[in-house]
């Protein structure tokens, strides 16, 4: 069983910056591959990129890449998304979950685990 929680939402402006965490309770954390997702009402769920448990090697949606990064501490069983150049169409709640990584793509599969969400907020 894993449990992950997301922190480190708010609002900010557009423009500015905001650090997601997702912390895990994993016996084994480094083993799983880790994804972030965002949602917004009404929408599909949009998979943002993920980082591999071991390597530490990382593949973004073209949404975010070059504004987004992902990186881990598996010391710390934490996964973390940084998110700079923020734009209103970001504004969503955003999870983590563990992901498998087929092809450069972040799959969940049966059995995954999902955190309960942060609101991202971004002003104009």
């Amino acid at each position: 069983q894993v449990q992950l929680a997301e922190s480190g939402g708010g609002l900010v402006q557009a423009g500015g910056s905001l650090r997601l965490s997702c912390a895990a309770t994993a016996r084994t954390f480094s083993g799983f591959a880790m994804g972030w997702f965002r949602q917004v009402p009404g929408k599909e769920r949009e998979a943002l990129g993920c980082i591999s448990g071991n390597d530490g090697s990382t593949y973004y949606a073209d949404s975010v890449k070059g504004r987004f990064t992902i990186s881990r501490d598996n010391a710390k069983n934490t996964v973390y998304l940084q998110m700079d150049g923020l734009k209103a169409e970001d504004t969503a709640v955003y999870y983590c979950a563990t992901v498998l990584i087929v092809q450069e793509a972040c799959v969940l599969y049966d059995g995954h685990y999902w955190g309960q969400g942060t609101q991202v907020t971004v002003s104009s």
